[in-house]
């Protein structure tokens, strides 16, 4: 096995580990990173963005941050997340076509710099990001490494091929609908979506899709996404809300004792409302099997509100209007306003809807999406600690599904519902949850189970995920095509 391909293997906490016990540089790991990309990357398209030079510069200069993650390379999500002087395009063709260059760091770029991590490049992924696939105009398909005729999800997709197939130990997503999730189940990679408020949006943003998106990482380990929420959480001056403070690192929930949770399981759709595929349904009664024999209390029993399938429509409500203030928005800071034929079509079918829209249509937006939270909330008030549920009620689908026929504009938002169903709701909510890893199917295709805890309790899910991780290693399995 070659260098490029043993460091490719570790997460990024060991190898961090390797530069502080000094027996790699961050060059040699930032160079070994580039190798992998550039042998593998053509075959899924993962990154779309490459900054090398500039990351082989920071990778050697003497004031590299002495972060827990100092020297490991990393990439950024196209999508929010905004790093000085790259290239910025949120999956637009107006953007890219304009060669738009972020002025600025965000907030989360720069605590992920001051921990040391080193930016290669910026992954790829849809058009302003409201469809759970990774197919933009602008850059074409990302590639599932476990079958490349599939999608890898959306809207991180392009995070998580790379960090599946080994391109990059971790890589930063978003998830305003299980834009983390989604592409963790589909690449089989761990995935978490932390509270709302746990991440600053700053200093560009408030908050987005009125408090349903929420930043993070894709990662291969737990560890790894405990370490870098502990790197990266925590509100900036000027946030309209934070999470709950931590009681500790979330490093150190990691191998703790999470007790014997009250655990409630729903294997089917809501209300019916889908039909959910046999190995889906599989993957959550093999979980459910396994958390018993793990000593947590496993219960068939879920939120009645979920079962309100009003939740789509009022989603899709804000969703709609934020689209139309996102095409007003960059029309001002570019300079030249957005037309139909500046964007794909599911794009300006959004914006017109949210365009429709009047400022009291938003406002009753907002108060059903607060009256749905406090519905939900009121399900682990009775002594629930988790939910368990498919993350998806599909395995990954085949590219091209979401492509809008001329005469149905709005096809992928309807094509989206099985894969948003279970995830959805705790992005309206703004509770945690995870896409663990633990099952593949006959026919080798990941298929992730999700948890969701209580608002602001990261904590239990990080102790749980490391108890499965343990009891079911997932570390070791390698997608066809990987470096």
């Amino acid at each position: 096995m070659s260098v490029v391909q043993e460091l490719a293997d570790l997460d990024a906490t060991a190898q961090a580990t390797l530069v502080r016990e000094r027996r790699i540089t961050p060059a040699e790991l930032v160079d070994a990173a580039i190798a992998a990309i550039e042998r593998v990357n053509p075959k899924i398209n993962a990154l779309i963005i490459e900054t090398f030079a500039k990351a082989r510069a920071q990778a050697r200069a003497r004031d590299l941050p002495a972060g827990p993650f100092r020297g490991v390379p990393y990439a950024i999500k196209d999508l929010i997340c905004e790093t000085a002087g790259d290239p910025f395009h949120a999956g637009m063709r107006f953007l890219k076509q304009r060669s738009w260059v972020a002025s600025a760091d965000s907030f989360l770029a720069a605590k992920l710099r001051a921990a040391g991590f080193v930016f290669v490049g910026r992954t790829n992924a849809p058009e302003l990001g409201p469809v759970p696939t990774t197919e933009p105009e602008a850059y074409g398909p990302t590639r599932n490494p476990w079958d490349p005729s599939r999608s890898s999800g959306g809207s991180s997709g392009g995070s998580a091929a790379a960090v599946a197939a080994r391109l990059l130990p971790a890589a930063h997503g978003n998830d305003g609908g299980g834009s983390i999730r989604i592409p963790a189940s589909e690449c089989g990679v761990f995935g978490l979506k932390p509270s709302r408020g746990r991440i600053s949006l700053g200093p560009a943003h408030g908050d987005i899709w009125t408090g349903l998106v929420v930043e993070h990482a894709l990662t291969r380990s737990v560890r790894d996404s405990a370490a870098i929420l502990d790197a990266t959480q925590g509100a900036m001056p000027g946030d309209p809300y934070a999470a709950p403070p931590v009681a500790r690192p979330y490093r150190d929930e990691v191998g703790a004792n999470p007790g014997r949770l009250r655990i409630g399981v729903l294997a089917g759709a809501p209300a019916g409302a889908v039909s959910v595929d046999p190995e889906c349904v599989a993957a959550v009664e093999d979980a459910a099997t396994l958390l018993g024999t793990l000593g947590h209390h496993v219960e068939v029993a879920h939120p009645a509100a979920m079962d309100d399938m009003e939740f789509m429509r009022w989603m899709g409500l804000m969703v709609a209007s934020s689209t139309a203030w996102d095409l007003r928005a960059w029309s001002q800071r570019v300079g030249t306003t957005i037309t139909a034929a500046d964007v794909e079509t599911t794009t300006w079918a959004l914006a017109e809807v949210g365009s429709g829209l009047h400022a009291a249509d938003y406002i009753e937006t907002v108060a059903w999406m607060q009256g749905y939270s406090r519905r939900m909330a009121a399900w682990w008030e009775q002594g629930f600690d988790l939910l368990l549920t498919p993350t998806l009620a599909e395995p990954p689908p085949r590219l091209g599904e979401f492509t809008p026929p001329p005469e149905d504009p709005l096809h992928a938002l309807v094509r989206a519902t099985p894969l948003i169903i279970f995830t959805a709701p705790f992005n309206v909510t703004g509770q945690p949850a995870m896409s663990v890893p633990l099952w593949w199917s006959a026919g080798g295709l990941p298929i992730g189970v999700q948890l969701a805890a209580a608002y602001g309790r990261e904590d239990v899910l990080f102790r749980l995920a490391a108890q499965l991780e343990t009891a079911r290693p997932w570390a070791a399995r390698r997608p066809p095509i990987a470096a």
